[in-house]
């Protein structure tokens, strides 16, 4: 079984590529308190179809390059995001 992370695109400034924020919980040893902590991991997306903001699952897959070896399964759910009609730049 191949594995599964569900999290939110935070760059798609490279071809074909997106950086994605992971955020999982874990347990404070010490102080018994449930923390956030989250990882950034590198995925290939072929048709380029991610916007920043974009929540999607990437999936485990064969090494695409040294710092990529997962790839966007689906977006979850699309960020929303206007174009302001005077300047033409995309606001989330």
């Amino acid at each position: 079984m191949r594995q599964n992370f569900i999290g939110m695109v935070i760059s798609t400034a490279m071809d074909k590529t997106v950086r994605v924020r992971v955020p999982k919980r874990v347990m404070n040893r010490h102080v018994q308190k449930e923390i956030l902590v989250h990882k950034n991991y590198m995925a290939h997306d072929e048709f380029e179809k991610c916007n920043l903001g974009d929540v999607v699952r990437i999936e485990h897959c064969r090494k695409l390059s040294r710092h990529k070896s997962f790839a966007v399964a689906e977006i979850i759910k699309a960020a929303r995001t206007w174009t302001d009609p005077d300047t033409g730049i995309v606001h989330l």
